[in-house]
């Protein structure tokens, strides 16, 4: 019997886009279904009755929360595929350090990146760009983070990369111009089938953005 497999996400979502690049690489068909974040809904509510967020994936009836949790699910149980993490036990590891960093730091910064103004924007804006740099050491002169392959960490990271362009118009600064790397990095990432289907076009981030800041009233 195929396998049911269910995503409960909302297309802006980053962490519903890291999640969509992983089902990709293992070449999975599912079926989508989008949430109303504002108005969420009971299946929502079922699924996830501890924090009631996106993405959650439905495996056979079962929840699975968390996007970084539900990568390493997938690639655990479809493991004969695109394998993302790696098999020796250390780089498994190293390559979680990296994922659990980047949930830590990245999203907070960017949502105060987009989401104040003056010193704290500013603020951020240096802890961003400082993050990004200390990825660009890790990454070296792998074409990947995973070395040749594509792999966890550049699962976990490269969606960020859709709302590079709204950190850039509302924080005024060019990441290119400050981590050249990984500009180069994103760009290797987009040519896979996998991310460039899977990432919403940036504008269409940039003007979910926008109703942001208009929302929380920064405009």
């Amino acid at each position: 019997m195929a396998d049911e497999i269910i995503l409960l996400d909302f297309l802006p979502s980053i962490f519903g886009m890291r999640v969509r690049v992983a089902l990709a690489e293992k070449g999975l068909e599912y079926e989508y279904r989008e949430q109303d974040l504002w108005n969420k809904s009971p299946l929502l509510h079922e699924m996830n009755p501890v924090h009631k967020k996106i993405p959650v994936l439905i495996h056979n009836g079962k929840p699975i929360c968390e996007s970084t949790i539900i990568v390493q699910y997938i690639d655990d149980v479809w493991k004969d595929k695109s394998p993302l993490l790696p098999a020796d036990p250390y780089e498994r590891a190293h390559a979680r350090f990296w994922a659990d960093c980047i949930d830590k730091k990245l999203y907070d910064l960017g949502k105060k990146i987009t989401l104040t103004k003056g010193e704290e924007q500013d603020t951020s804006k240096r802890e961003f760009l400082e993050f990004l740099k200390l990825l660009e050491g890790e990454l070296g002169d792998k074409p990947f983070f995973g070395g040749e392959n594509f792999g966890f960490v550049d699962v976990s990271l490269v969606a960020f990369s859709s709302r590079f362009y709204a950190y850039e118009s509302f924080g005024n600064f060019s990441i290119e111009a400050e981590c050249p790397k990984l500009i180069a990095w994103t760009k290797r990432c987009m040519e896979r089938e996998s991310v460039s289907s899977s990432l919403l076009d940036p504008q269409k981030v940039h003007d979910f953005v926008a109703g942001m800041r208009k929302r929380y009233g920064v405009e």
